[in-house]
């Protein structure tokens, strides 16, 4: 079926064409199904907020298209973006499991189809799937091990510099297209929004993309990013 925002939902998740490739969803026909039974399917456009931080958990929300930031704020009003989390992601799990407050907030990026599944129904889903216990800690592991890599090299960067150097590397890792022109990034981020990833300002952010442009470091093509990865990794010195 094709939405108004010019998405293939996937309406039910046992012939999901992407089931087999997401570590979540990747799960045997009886888990699939009642997982099917207990889900709710919507279609999102840009700017959609799942959560808010600091509100009740209502429940779970699985990525199935699309990409959505996870923004923590002072109470002076400064934000930080934590993760960009992706399609076959787990959002709101740890505090749902726990029955805390969301840690962040969710709000999507692009046009997105996202599947909730509320918190009793997802707390008796593992209670009888052992399955669905077993790849939501996984995700849950998945992480933390990824806040504790993106923490190391946060702190542990000698410059600004340095830090948007280590985050282009980080997404070229993971969703990097290797061409003739280097590794090409869709990049749907606004220059603020960069800024919020590794504390920074806006100014600072496009002071050093223009920086790194001048050098041959980066070549920007519309919503296209390609990176020279030799280059980005000499300024990477831990």
């Amino acid at each position: 079926m094709n939405t108004p925002y010019n998405i293939d939902t996937q309406n039910h998740c046992e012939s999901c064409s992407f089931r087999s490739e997401r570590q979540f969803c990747n799960m045997g026909t009886a888990t699939i199904k009642r997982m099917d039974e207990i889900k709710f399917t919507a279609v999102y456009p840009k700017g959609s907020v799942l959560f808010v931080e600091g509100e009740q958990p209502r429940g779970v929300f699985i990525i199935c298209s699309g990409r959505a930031k996870l923004t923590t704020s002072s109470a002076e009003g400064k934000t930080l973006i934590v993760k960009i989390a992706e399609a076959g992601e787990v959002l709101g799990a740890s505090a749902g499991i726990l029955g805390t407050p969301y840690e962040v907030s969710a709000e999507m990026l692009e046009p997105s189809q996202v599947n909730f599944i509320r918190r009793e129904d997802f707390m008796a889903f593992l209670n009888s799937h052992p399955e669905a216990c077993l790849h939501t800690a996984q995700q849950l592991s998945a992480k933390y091990h990824s806040a504790q890599r993106e923490i190391r090299a946060l702190g542990l960067s000698q410059s600004t510099s340095e830090k948007l150097a280590r985050l282009f590397l980080d997404w070229s890792n993971r969703t990097g297209e290797t061409t003739a022109k280097g590794s090409r990034l869709k990049v749907l981020l606004t220059h603020e929004e960069i800024a919020q990833m590794i504390g920074t300002t806006r100014e600072t952010v496009t002071r050093l993309l223009s920086e790194f442009k001048r050098k041959k470091i980066i070549e920007v093509k519309g919503s296209s990013m390609f990176l020279q990865v030799p280059a980005l990794e000499a300024m990477v010195s831990i």
